[in-house]
């Protein structure tokens, strides 16, 4: 229940820091006179004209959940008008945002970070997007990771009668405590698939045999700089030793750090652009973001239809062929581009996601050895 708890506080916080950066301009509202309550400007109208304050503030505590639930659901009413052209126009809603439409729509960090935050929410309830819908006792693929955990687990505890038989030579017992860590160590594999969470807490893949001594990870591998090479083998020590906690801090650096997508693409965007006169990188930067924002929400969709019951094929389907479409689109009308100038562009731009995504993971997996 903590783990839903969690989840829902984190889709509020995400509006409430969209909104913290979101700039809540373009709104309709009662004029006001006076001074401001801020500045001590002389009031116009429903907003102050030096700072942007509204000339109208609550004292109430109903207001502190206004506001929350305004956030949330509202985004200054702009998100109502947003996302229909994210998906449907792109590229026109990026052209008319970097051409000053800005009060209308959702700016691409505020729509970025919402995303962000509501996808890791919608993650935390389903599991993520291609992970089947079915009750735990249907579908051929959960039956088989049962049949696994109770073979394992029969087999585990057979280990362990052996190693407590007074009868069985020390000899014998440490090859059996070597072949427990290896059944307690697949376990957990088993169970973080099933349950996201491992079962035996001392299970490595340390050998019994070595009386603790730590495995050698990438000993014979140097890169030349002494620093460098103890991080990469302490870390790789510690994802030999727990891959299930080593698995959980890569997922969630992925959350943290995933604004890290934005600059790693901008060169990418610029080369896949180039010879397109009249942008510049607060163009691309644009693009970027209100293409990562769409990714997101479109992850978080499938995840919540896999919960469903949907076929992973279909899923799996839609995850292939809506993204490259989405991104043509955007190309195309946001650059001004002809078809087969935007199918070109595509194919190249399409290469180097996989670069960037690449990158990224390497980035994630380098702060996952930093610990």
């Amino acid at each position: 229940m903590s783990g839903e708890l969690d989840a829902a506080g984190t889709a509020i916080e995400g509006a409430l820091v969209g909104a913290a950066v979101e700039p809540s301009h373009g709104d309709a509202g009662n004029n006001q006179t006076g001074a401001c309550l801020n500045c001590g400007t002389s009031l116009n109208g429903p907003y102050c004209a030096a700072c942007g304050q509204k000339a109208h503030v609550h004292r109430t505590l109903s207001a502190i959940w206004h506001d929350i639930l305004h956030s949330v659901l509202h985004f200054d009413g702009k998100m109502w008008r947003t996302l229909p052209m994210l998906l449907l126009k792109p590229g026109e809603l990026t052209r008319r945002y970097v051409h000053g439409e800005r009060a209308k729509f959702v700016s691409p960090m505020a729509l970025f970070l919402f995303s962000i935050f509501l996808m890791f929410a919608v993650f935390s309830f389903t599991g993520g997007p291609f992970q089947s819908g079915m009750p735990s006792n249907e579908g051929p693929f959960q039956v088989n990771l049962e049949s696994e955990a109770e073979k394992l687990d029969a087999e585990i505890a057979k280990t362990q009668a052996q190693i407590k038989n007074p009868e069985t030579p020390e000899a014998v017992k440490l090859g059996l405590r070597a072949k427990l860590n290896e059944l307690k160590s697949d376990r957990n594999g088993v169970a973080f698939i099933q349950t996201g969470k491992p079962i035996y807490a001392d299970a490595n893949i340390r050998n019994s045999t070595t009386q603790g001594a730590k495995v050698s990870v990438l000993e014979g591998e140097s890169t030349g700089v002494l620093w460098l090479d103890r991080i990469i083998r302490k870390g790789g020590e510690k994802m030999v030793s727990n891959p299930s906690l080593a698995f959980y801090k890569l997922q969630s650096n992925g959350y943290k750090f995933a604004w890290l997508l934005i600059p790693l693409s901008l060169p990418f965007v610029w080369l896949a652009t180039l010879g397109v006169r009249g942008h510049h990188f607060y163009d691309h930067a644009v693009f970027t973001t209100y293409s990562i924002s769409f990714m997101c929400l479109l992850f978080l969709v499938l995840a919540v239809l896999a919960k469903l019951g949907v076929p992973d094929n279909f899923l799996g389907m839609a995850f292939v062929l809506i993204p490259p479409v989405h991104l043509y689109r955007q190309l195309r009308h946001a650059y001004s581009l002809s078809r087969p100038s935007a199918l070109i562009r595509l194919m190249i731009l399409s290469f180097f996601i996989w670069m960037v995504l690449i990158l990224f993971a390497m980035i994630l997996l380098f702060l996952g050895m930093l610990g």
